[in-house]
């Protein structure tokens, strides 16, 4: 059996899918120059890789400009309802075993009205890849201020400035115990391209922060870790088994100081030997939760990469073994009757 193009079963040669095999007819309707373009582009031309028919992949979405994604993929999507698209995703997912299962969301639609789904199906590890866009705004409702955005911004919604402290995202997840954590940027083709293969690659909830430009509303957010004229002194990119380092000639590194925190430092004063050594498969998310808490805003040096991975049992799967032994102890039930049957029932 292969795959051609057309995403069909035959007994010829196979014929490798393509972007184009992915890419919907519909129009792309983001404002120009947003992030967004950077990121679908990138997930089109990524997922062929995955050698999956577009039937046999599904996108949901929540509601906000990132929830536009599945009009634009040539694959199966729900454009669901408002901070919901976990808790729809993890239907799919426990139901649909054989899918794979894709959510798209926002810094608003997830870390607000959507907290509690993103939470619960990260400690549950339900098999899927969350994709969730920062650009620390809300941009299809015009500018006002979301679950990310820094303390004192100037927004539509808060004239004299935000009192809220902002959520960071990769310390929520790491915090509900997610099995896989990233953060990467939207302009970074490179980087982002193979953080979505190990994203997609990890069985289980993976969540990857994206930091994504709105460049309508909170243009430049992101900047000093964009810019090709700073980005060497604030982007701190994490590689397994290595010591973290930085910087021009890696002269600045990370080391684990008093209390548990990590510190930036000079290599030159304290010597490589001191310096933290990055391990994303370690089974404590301490580690992981110290790094995510490095930066205090993309103002600031900012660790980027994958912040852990490990592997725990996935929802789905624990819920088919349960069916099979009640199934094996207790025979075949009927459904149709239970549904049709009286208002009360008796247990055995």
């Amino acid at each position: 059996m292969s795959i051609t193009a057309a995403g069909t079963d035959t007994g010829t040669e196979a014929v490798a899918l393509t972007k184009r095999d992915f890419t919907s007819d519909q129009e792309v309707r983001w404002c120009p120059g947003c992030g967004d373009y950077a990121i679908l582009a990138a997930v089109q031309a990524v997922i062929p890789e995955f050698e999956r028919k577009p039937q046999d992949v599904v996108f949901v979405s929540g509601i906000g400009c990132s929830s536009r994604f599945p009009y634009y993929m040539n694959t199966y999507g729900f454009h669901t309802i408002h901070g919901r698209a976990p808790a729809i995703a993890t239907g799919l997912a426990v139901s649909r075993p054989d899918l794979d299962v894709w959510v798209v969301t926002g810094d608003g639609d997830a870390l607000s009205i959507g907290g509690n789904h993103l939470i619960h199906a990260l400690r549950r590890n339900v098999d899927m890849t969350i994709l969730m866009f920062n650009n620390q705004i809300y941009g299809l409702t015009k500018g006002q201020y979301s679950p990310t955005s820094e303390a004192g911004k100037v927004t539509k919604s808060t004239p004299f400035g935000s009192v809220d402290h902002p959520f960071n995202p990769v310390s929520v997840a790491l915090g509900a115990e997610a099995t896989f954590v990233a953060r990467t940027l939207d302009v970074d083709r490179p980087h982002l391209t193979e953080v979505l293969r190990r994203a997609h690659a990890h069985r289980g909830t993976s969540f990857v922060e994206i930091y994504q430009n709105c460049n309508i509303f909170n243009d430049n957010a992101f900047l000093t870790i964009t810019s090709k004229d700073t980005k060497e002194d604030y982007q701190i990119r994490l590689k397994h088994g290595e010591p973290i380092r930085f910087g021009p000639e890696g002269s600045r590194g990370v080391r684990m100081g008093s209390g548990g925190n990590c510190e930036i430092v000079s290599v030159d004063d304290v010597g490589v030997d001191a310096l933290l050594v990055h391990d994303e498969y370690a089974d404590s998310p301490g580690l992981a939760f110290a790094l995510s808490r490095l930066a205090h805003g993309p103002s600031s040096p900012t660790p980027i990469g994958i912040f852990r991975e490990v592997s725990r049992p996935t929802y789905g799967a624990g819920i088919t073994e349960q069916i099979e032994q009640a199934t094996v102890a207790k025979g075949e039930g009927d459904l149709e009757a239970l549904l049709r049957s009286a208002d009360t029932w008796t247990i055995a």
